[in-house]
């Protein structure tokens, strides 16, 4: 059976997908980074977004693991990646939908002190429901070699399970369709509440006539609350349809586009928020590239110096590093990092 289903994992597919499992290991690993070094950063939503993370930053070095392995037999290494992997990818789900449920309390119902008392249930559901359904598939034997039947090389549920299905369920996707669901709903409903709030301010707005208008903030916030549930979808969508091609007998599971696909999908979630909230997030990406302009900035000036050593004038470094500094507060990153 298990030759027969076998799904090839070819080396350009290996590739691949340890490159994406590199990138959501950095991006993840930059989110908690910039929360640790940035006090000024640490808001219930980014912290929300740390744990997000760090379920990322496990998922994405298992994946590898499993990736660069290929298992062929039930093995304690493959049994234990492969609880890992479930145990993360299985909490990142939650985590992903608790971010959106405290964004929606937070905005549409305007109560930061129920959202914030929210958060020891998200703690207790993202990692406590993951960690219980983790450990009662390994303790009843049903993690373990797959054949890649809905992976990428890497350990899932047990392929000689007879109630596999149940448990691919259990272990990932019954969770995967309720996010499917829910975020969409929660960020429609966020964003029209946004939008509502705009044009009922709108009638004010000839009184701040002499406020040059800028829509930076607002279309960069409303740009990501889109971004979020459609990315997620996105890079989620290909592990589904290899799930359902499954459950319908289909050997266009087997099919290496598809396989590349789903590695990619199910490794890049770090990546895509690194991408979404640094990267793409003003106040942050000013902190990160101050350090190079510095640099580049004091060659430019060595070498000023040594060109025409009388033109420089006294202080002139320090008014600029002030100007730096004040820039590189400008705008700091209140929340979620919609901006």
């Amino acid at each position: 059976m298990a030759d027969r289903n076998q799904t090839v994992v070819y080396l350009s597919e290996q590739v691949v997908v340890l490159c994406s499992c590199g990138l959501s290991f950095l991006g993840s690993s930059l989110i908690i980074f910039t929360y640790i070094i940035w006090s000024d950063l640490r808001t219930t939503p980014r912290r929300l977004l740390v744990y997000l993370s760090i379920s990322d930053w496990l998922s994405a070095v298992s994946y590898a693991f499993g990736v660069w392995r290929v298992f062929h037999t039930d093995s304690l290494d493959c049994v234990a990646q492969g609880a890992i992997s479930t145990f993360a990818n299985t909490s990142s789900f939650f985590w992903t939908v608790a971010i959106a449920v405290y964004l929606y309390v937070f905005i549409v119902r305007s109560s930061q002190r129920v959202a914030d008392s929210l958060v020891l249930f998200f703690h207790l559901v993202s990692w406590g429901v993951p960690l219980a359904i983790t450990v009662a598939a390994v303790c009843l034997n049903k993690i373990g070699y797959d054949a890649s039947e809905v992976s990428v090389g890497w350990c899932w549920v047990r392929i000689h399970a007879p109630d596999r299905v149940l448990w691919m369920l259990l272990t990932g996707k019954i969770w995967e369709f309720l996010a499917y669901l829910t975020l969409p709903v929660l960020y429609i409903l966020i964003k029209r509440h946004i939008h509502t709030a705009h044009a009922a301010l709108s009638e004010y707005r000839p009184i701040l006539a002499n406020r040059p208008p800028s829509h930076s903030f607002s279309s960069m916030a409303d740009m990501k609350l889109t971004l979020i549930p459609i990315i997620f979808i996105i890079l989620r969508i290909w592990s589904t349809v290899r799930f359902i091609l499954l459950l319908a007998g289909s050997s266009v599971r087997q099919n290496p586009v598809l396989v590349t696909l789903h590695g990619i999908g199910n490794t890049s979630q770090g990546a895509a928020n690194c991408i979404m909230f640094v990267l793409l997030t003003r106040p942050i990406r000013t902190r990160l590239c101050a350090p190079l302009f510095c640099c580049s900035k004091s060659r430019a000036d060595v070498q000023h110096s040594h060109g025409a050593p009388n033109r420089l004038l006294p202080g002139q470094d320090t008014s600029t590093q002030r100007e730096d500094d004040n820039t590189s507060r400008v705008g700091t990153d209140r929340g979620y990092s919609v901006d």
